[in-house]
């Protein structure tokens, strides 16, 4: 496992949050579109926003954050996918849990799910996705 509390992987984070702060654009911009304006059930249209996000946050990640050089594309980009999808599940938990339960609104719990998930998703793919 890597340590997480060097200079080296807080820069790491760093450039992982402004890739995931992209990300956000995305992920809410085609999470409204699908609820707002195509009808789409809300969960729904925020796992389209999400996976859409996850899938262009693993590009702008291998090449800049990570600088992974791994010849296996397929491969990497299956265990981003996974680790994404594994979030998704937290972030639609935690998304339900704040707007049914604790009667959030529906975008603003949305934000604080993605900073849960962000946290996850730095983690695991530090330590096995852009493994070096």
């Amino acid at each position: 496992m890597v340590d997480i509390f060097t200079r080296e992987v807080a820069y790491k984070f760093v450039k992982f949050g402004a890739v995931g702060f992209s990300g956000v654009f995305v992920d809410f911009g085609f999470t409204y579109i699908c609820k707002e304006w195509l009808k789409i059930q809300k969960y729904v249209s925020n796992a389209i926003g999400f996976t859409i996000a996850a899938s262009s946050n693993y590009y702008l990640n291998r090449i800049w954050t990570f600088h992974s050089n791994n010849p296996e594309i397929a491969v990497e980009y299956g265990r981003f996918l996974l680790i994404s999808l594994i979030g998704l599940l937290i972030n639609t938990l935690v998304l339900w849990a704040l707007v049914s339960k604790a009667k959030f609104n529906f975008y603003f719990a949305k934000l604080l799910a993605i900073g849960v998930v962000t946290i996850w998703n730095f983690v695991v793919n530090l330590n096995y996705t852009f493994v070096a």
